[in-house]
């Protein structure tokens, strides 16, 4: 699927776009992502590692044009999205690095951009069918470490869903679940039943799509603190499913946060998705809480 890579390549500036497109096909295909580190050469994520894909160093200044690209030249359009370390472009997550702005110790942006990272996002098709069927009219926690395929998997749990006639809401913060255009349509099938709020924290959107949407079952990508865990609470004490993910290798890890411990001690899932890597492949185990 060659347009998720272009799509990223395309944010490039000119010289590093043509080395990117460049790289043989089966590095296209199984990259994760693009990485530009200032003063450093720019590399290609692959599962066995990076690469290097130009021999020049990263300037300030192609960290800037990405910047204006993924934002349409309007920084200040994006400051909310640049609090939080990323920027959506169309189909794109953009991750941004540099010096923290903090007032009243609060993050309240970034200067001196120094690295950024571009996500190489693409739908899977069938990915988990294997524990799909046993998720049919349950709350789902999907983990895994960073990159290990969760919003893959939570994607296609919605679209399942979804064309089964679930009405699912997706509350999608970066943009990464529906692959959002620059029309505001989801780029990636999510199902025929699906309706999704992009760019706002996703612990708001949630409770936005609640009151407006009517949903049976709302999905949420990488929860994280406690406004997320709250929304999980609201959702569910009001009859609806949710659909979620955590940064976590195993279960044991999970409960040594205590915002998951909490949930899954009140039983807010009723089965939990562990994804692990097995050289390139994915295992899929699904366990009932």
């Amino acid at each position: 699927m060659p347009e998720y890579f272009n799509a990223a390549a395309a944010l490039l500036p000119p010289s590093l776009r043509a080395a990117a497109l460049a790289l043989p096909a089966a590095w296209r295909a199984g990259s994760e992502d693009l990485r530009l580190r200032l003063g450093r050469a720019p590399t290609l994520r692959l599962p066995e590692g990076e690469r290097p894909f130009a021999q020049s160093a990263v300037t300030a200044e192609d960290l800037a044009a990405v910047l204006e690209a993924a934002t349409g030249c309007s920084l200040h359009a994006c400051a909310d999205q640049l609090r939080r370390g990323f920027v959506c472009a169309p189909g794109v997550r953009l991750g941004v690095c540099g010096a923290a702005v903090l007032e009243g110790g609060a993050l309240t942006g970034l200067r001196g951009v120094s690295s950024l990272c571009l996500r190489v996002t693409r739908p899977v098709p069938g990915a988990g069918r294997e524990v799909l069927p046993r998720l049919r009219g349950k709350s789902v926690l999907v983990i895994s470490p960073p990159g290990g395929g969760k919003t893959t998997f939570l994607r296609e749990l919605v679209r399942t869903e979804s064309d089964a006639g679930v009405r699912v809401a997706l509350a999608d913060e970066r943009g990464e679940l529906s692959g959002l255009t620059a029309a505001g349509l989801p780029g990636f099938d999510v199902g025929r039943c699906t309706d999704v709020l992009a760019g706002a924290p996703k612990a708001d959107a949630a409770l936005m799509l609640l009151r407006s949407m009517g949903p049976e079952a709302v999905a949420m990508d990488e929860l994280g603190d406690a406004s997320d865990a709250a929304a999980v609470t609201a959702l569910l004490g009001c009859g609806v499913r949710v659909f979620a993910s955590a940064h976590a290798s195993d279960r044991e890890e999970l409960l040594r946060r205590p915002v998951f411990r909490a949930l899954l001690e009140r039983r807010a899932f009723d089965a939990l998705v562990r994804i692990r890597g097995v050289g390139r492949a994915r295992v899929y185990e699904a366990d009932d809480l």
